[in-house]
């Protein structure tokens, strides 16, 4: 336990430049759609990184931000490193700290876009580097840290970069933000976004009516089916989300455009409700119906996750921390390592609230008690020997 109470206390003395370094990420805005500003991110990070890392290096990504991946090196290289993914792109647009300033309150909150989802984690990551070379303390194996930049619109850059580090990876950790109470996310939905376009027959409404088959009549059709494929019991949902068509009101309808969000917690539920939405045949003579699937993440299934889960409350209980599993209907890069069987540790993260929303805080007095757990789950936790 030693070791375990210097770094603790190494912790505790460094809040304020944990903090710091928080406000610095904040404060820099990174919208998944922003190219520019997710590169210039990726070379602050590397700059950060490189004199408390063995690597630090910008992965180049020709359609969208650059990724990055830092690595920290152990003198037994044969061991199968754990992997540690965050990334750094937000929902925010450009202009949103003029209305969410970075800042603490005194109920020991702090607050700004991006902090709990996720940037608080990368800061919490710096700084568990700097107290490993800080304390020279050497992890038993590599430690791969990833830091990517579309996370938030479905990782389609950063998925093959994933994979590839999880399949050599003895366990992966995800300091995505926890469920209430720091409640660690053993199990998430896995989701698919499917487009619908349905086509029908344009008549002029006033003169003959009757000529015309109405897009929007069949989608009316079509969602409350789509709608009654929801099994709140099962965890199956399917949700109309966006429905767009038509081209003026003394038009019958020509078409209509829907997209369709499917979730569930296991992959044979999600596969049979894409297949059923995939084969939905008009109600209407003279419409059409065309499915598309979109992105989408599998589920994070139990299997994968409660054997490390338990290793990891283990440790934690030595720390005098209890970890509680809970189970979310969001996805995460988590989602992708769980369905390569990869044993993943998911809801890491700073306690917190208001992801994706204007109150998103984290809570002050947890930031430490996370940091320590995440440095010791670094160091002590594998699922073999």
């Amino acid at each position: 336990m030693v070791r375990s109470e210097a770094l603790q206390q190494y912790f505790l003395q460094a809040e304020d430049a944990i903090l710091s370094s928080i406000e610095s990420l904040v404060e820099q805005e990174t919208p998944s759609t922003d190219v520019g500003r997710l590169d210039s991110f990726a070379e602050y990070l590397c700059t950060m990184f490189a004199p408390i890392a063995d690597q630090a290096e910008i992965i180049q990504v020709p359609t969208g931000g650059n990724h990055v991946r830092v690595q920290l090196h152990a003198k037994s290289p044969k061991l199968p490193p754990i992997l540690v993914l965050t990334h750094f792109d937000t929902v925010w647009p450009v202009g949103t700290l003029e209305q969410m300033p970075f800042r603490q309150d005194e109920d020991g909150k702090t607050y700004g876009p991006a902090i709990f989802d996720m940037k608080s984690s990368i800061a919490m990551m710096e700084h568990i580097f700097r107290a490993f070379k800080d304390l020279n303390l050497e992890p038993n194996r590599h430690v791969v840290l990833l830091a990517t930049a579309d996370e938030e619109v479905g990782s389609t850059t950063s998925m093959p970069l994933l994979e590839y580090e999880a399949k050599r990876a003895n366990c992966v950790l995800v300091p995505e933000p926890p469920l209430p109470g720091g409640v660690i996310k053993t199990a998430r939905k896995g989701s698919r976004m499917m487009d619908i376009h349905i086509g029908g027959i344009p008549a002029h409404s006033g003169l003959e009516i009757e000529k015309g088959v109405s897009a929007i009549e069949e989608a009316a059709h079509q969602i409350l089916t789509l709608q009654a494929m929801t099994n709140l019991e099962a965890g199956l949902t399917v949700n109309t989300g966006i429905i767009q068509g038509g081209t003026n009101s003394n038009v019958v309808a020509p078409y209509v455009d829907m997209q369709v969000d499917v979730r569930a917690w296991t992959r044979e539920d999600l596969a049979s409700a894409v297949t059923r939405i995939q084969n939905l045949s008009p109600k209407l003579q003279g419409t059409t119906i065309q499915v598309g699937s979109k992105r989408g993440r599998p589920p994070l299934e139990e299997s994968v996750t409660l054997p490390v889960f338990d290793k990891a409350r283990e440790i934690a209980s030595h720390l005098g921390i209890d970890l509680a599993r809970g189970r979310t209907g969001g996805g995460s890069d988590g989602n992708l390592t769980g369905a390569l069987g990869v044993p993943t540790l998911d809801g890491l993260g700073v306690p917190g609230a208001g992801a994706h929303a204007i109150h998103e805080h984290i809570e002050t007095d947890q930031l430490i008690p996370r940091t320590w757990l995440i440095s010791e789950l670094i160091l002590n936790l594998a699922v073999d020997n």
